[in-house]
């Protein structure tokens, strides 16, 4: 810093995070995380300036300090940019580690300084940027600006508030009709809501990776399961409701709860609901996480009488022969394959496929994100059994949820 002040120059410092580490560390072990590291370390101090400095901080956290970037900032953020581009080329090219061929990824927080910086204020920003780097998807770099403070504020005044709206019944369920080829209603998928008494209704993209990442998504996780589980059982005296199944989305956190089974189990038996009207909601990453720990709490849920189904599938990577061997009931064809529908001939043949495979699996398949008629008759004259989106109903409230059944 002092010598930025006597030249009058911007430095840039570099907030480096190897992406997936910890999965390398946990399926190939520590003794290869190690290599990677060094590689790593040898293959930054290959591509910076002589006089740049290369440090790591600790675990898979490293550090780069540029000085003499240019008099202006425009100048001085076009090099670093470079430099920074500079630095994901020479790690994204494959590394042999003990005679396995790894692709390693990285993402990259940049922060100029100058003479009127502290360093305090230069590591909270490349931190800042580092975080907006993995947020766009990692294996990328971002700058610090302005508009990633605010965004950064923003997400601090929420957090305060998200952890208060539950106490204060802000949070609410609206529910989106799923139906049957003949568009009978067969059940709904339960959204969760926030009407925030200031900032009105809040995106569920908004608040819910706050909540993921805060460990605010347990209570709220918890709170859902029981608000389905007693609608079901209200749903009981009325033959309207009495058949229709409940869907519920099941985070990663929640799911990976040690007693997440007996939570389920708890709450199944305290609202007398039926375990068969209600449905598990699982992502196609969280399933094969750690397959194995998967199966178990799967099959332990499923000898409860609950059903799963398997949302975005066809997004991830999947493993044939871990799908056969999940107690899956449902498979969901992601919305992305479903928009894209009749323009374009590669999603029309993972859709095929995926419901040629589901059925073949003995596995119901419903269609999100269906918009239009052309979409529904393309998938039903291809043996989709069950469909979701704004073609049949927006979510609704609770009430207009069960008019929309009554109206059949």
């Amino acid at each position: 810093m002092g010598a930025t002040a006597r030249s009058k120059l911007y430095g840039a410092i570099f907030f480096i995070d190897l992406d997936n580490f910890k999965a390398l560390n946990d399926t190939r072990g520590h003794d290869v995380g190690d290599l990677l590291l060094i590689e790593v370390a040898q293959r930054l101090r290959a591509v910076v300036r002589e006089g740049d400095t290369v440090s790591r901080q600790g675990g898979d956290e490293f550090v780069v300090m540029m000085e003499y970037l240019g008099a202006e900032v425009d100048e001085a953020a076009a090099t670093a940019k470079r430099l920074g581009e500079t630095l994901l080329e020479a790690i994204n090219r494959p590394i042999n580690l003990n005679g396995y061929e790894y692709h390693c990824k990285i993402s990259i927080g940049v922060g100029l300084f100058d003479q009127r910086d502290t360093v305090e204020e230069l590591f909270k920003r490349a931190d800042l940027a580092l975080y907006q780097a993995k947020n766009a998807g990692r294996n990328t770099l971002r700058f610090f600006d302005p508009s990633m403070q605010a965004a950064m504020d923003l997400r601090s005044a929420l957090e305060a508030e998200l952890r208060q709206a539950l106490n204060l019944k802000q949070l609410q369920l609206y529910y989106q009709p799923q139906v049957d080829a003949e568009r009978h209603v067969i059940g709904a998928e339960a959204l969760l809501r926030w009407q925030h008494p200031r900032r009105g209704l809040v995106q569920p993209d908004d608040f819910i990776p706050l909540a993921e990442d805060t460990g605010l998504i347990l209570p709220i996780g918890l709170w859902v399961l029981e608000t389905a589980c007693t609608l079901v059982k209200s749903w009981e005296d009325d033959a309207c409701t009495r058949q229709l199944q409940v869907a519920v989305n099941v985070s990663a956190r929640q799911f990976r709860q040690t007693d997440f089974v007996a939570q389920v189990q708890r709450i199944i038996e305290a609202s007398g609901a039926n375990p068969a009207r209600l449905k598990l909601e699982l992502t196609e990453s969280l399933v094969l996480e750690d397959v194995d720990d998967t199966i178990a709490k799967m099959q332990a849920i499923k000898r409860l009488g609950v059903n799963f189904s398997m949302d975005d599938f066809g997004t991830g990577y999947s493993s044939l022969s871990y799908l056969a061997r999940l107690p899956i009931n449902q498979l969901k064809i992601d919305r992305s394959f479903v928009r894209n529908l009749l323009r374009n001939s590669s999603e029309e043949i993972i859709t095929r496929t995926i419901i040629t495979m589901g059925r073949g699996l003995a596995m119901d398949v419903i269609a999100e994100g269906v918009e239009t008629e052309a979409q529904y008759e393309f998938l039903e004259a291809h043996g989709c059994q069950a469909f979701q989106g704004y073609l049949f109903s927006r979510p609704l409230p609770l009430e207009e949820l069960e008019e929309f059944v009554r109206r059949g």
